[in-house]
């Protein structure tokens, strides 16, 4: 069985689901899991997580991310992008100067309203299904973060740029935002996942590739170990004394621990653990008022 993540590039056409279940095929291996969806029609980095490592699925989807994208002045559909039914079309009269301040007007973050188009549930249900049915609910606004956008091209009417952002970005949703600000409206044209935490684009790999590394039996260099998604944090072996401690899943004192650099905590730190054979065994967190580590998620 494999255990660790694979950073897969998702081609178009594919939803992140349809990536798992062909993996599952391929591998012949049912526990696998993705780390965020992305529409079928963008591309890019996925992140995919097999055995014990999908216990990192959600806490994955907090990771920050990257995408290269083209957005179409002039233009609102009811998806945000131009997959979707257009509903207004108008002249662009902004020059590039306007425009580039728009866009840069996003950056920092705001308070952005999910589409209705996406796969959050109001009431139980998912916003796009409601959307087919011809329903719109209200959405409350979300804050979101966009540490930096990088214009790499205008020409009008589209502008194609590169965005950091957070958890719960929708890119869509930022390009008609940007379009309202400029008075003329947008849509996305094209969307490609460059990142997410430290998977990058060009480290991934296809599915066609993935059955080729399982034929020959070379995937291994491909499994990304379940540690690795936690290497800013302090890691920590354990004494022989609190080997069953870790086993069982029980709380870990300081004194049980050897720890890589820092011998200081504050309240809710995260450290990587390790048996005595070095072999990485859970995440764990840290409680003040206790003087001690809870477990956070075990990979035993």
């Amino acid at each position: 069985m494999i255990n660790g993540i694979m950073n897969i590039y998702k081609e178009p056409g594919f939803t992140s689901h349809d990536v798992v279940a062909k993996l599952r095929g391929i591998v012949k291996q049912k526990k696998i899991g993705h780390t965020g969806t992305l529409d079928p029609d963008a591309v890019g980095v996925l992140p995919v997580c097999f055995g014990s490592a999908t216990k990192l699925c959600d806490m994955m989807t907090d990771k920050s991310k990257e995408y290269e994208a083209v957005m179409r002045l002039g233009v609102t559909t009811d998806t945000q992008d131009m997959s979707g039914k257009i509903l207004t079309e108008s002249a662009v009269l902004a020059a590039k100067a306007d425009v580039e301040d728009a866009v840069m007007g996003f950056v920092g973050g705001y308070e952005q309203i999910p589409p209705m188009y996406s796969a959050l549930k109001v009431n139980g249900k998912k916003l796009y299904e409601l959307a087919r049915e011809g329903k719109e609910v209200e959405r409350q606004p979300r804050h979101v973060d966009i540490p930096f956008i990088r214009i790499l091209d205008i020409s009008l009417p589209e502008v194609r740029f590169v965005v950091g952002c957070s958890k719960g970005t929708y890119i869509r949703t930022l390009c008609a935002d940007i379009g309202e600000a400029l008075g003329c409206g947008a849509a996305m044209v094209t969307l490609k996942r460059t990142r997410v935490g430290s998977f990058r684009i060009e480290d991934s790999i296809s599915l066609s590739r993935v059955e080729e590394l399982m034929q020959s039996g070379e995937y291994a260099a491909y499994v990304v170990a379940p540690d690795s998604v936690f290497w800013e944090f302090e890691g920590a072996v354990v004494k022989q004394e609190a080997e069953n401690a870790l086993r069982n899943g029980n709380k870990l004192f300081l004194r049980q621990l050897d720890f890589e650099r820092r011998t200081f905590f504050e309240d809710g730190d995260i450290i990587r653990v390790y048996n005595g054979k070095r072999e990485f065994k859970a995440v764990y967190t840290f409680v003040k008022s206790e003087g001690a580590f809870k477990p956070y998620k075990m990979f035993l």
